[in-house]
């Protein structure tokens, strides 16, 4: 998720590599294995969700589980 915290761990490891930020980005998405749609989840996508959710069109969803990570984490 490419929160304000991650955005700084992101600045931070680019400066320490030298590189710029989309370089500090790529670290943490490599350290993480990659990301199969190749960036990081953006918090309007959870708001997107939640909207929908608290929305009468999901009115049948009921103990329902939702992971928004683009992927990272396998899920069978």
């Amino acid at each position: 998720m490419e929160t304000e915290a991650a955005v700084a761990l992101a600045g931070r490891l680019a400066e320490d590599a030298g590189t710029d930020y989309d370089g500090g980005k790529q670290i943490v998405m490599d350290a993480l294995g990659g990301i199969p749609i190749d960036r990081p989840a953006q918090p309007h996508e959870v708001a997107d969700l939640i909207a929908f959710l608290v929305s009468s069109r999901a009115a049948a969803i009921s103990g329902a589980e939702f992971v928004i990570d683009g992927g990272t984490v396998p899920t069978v």
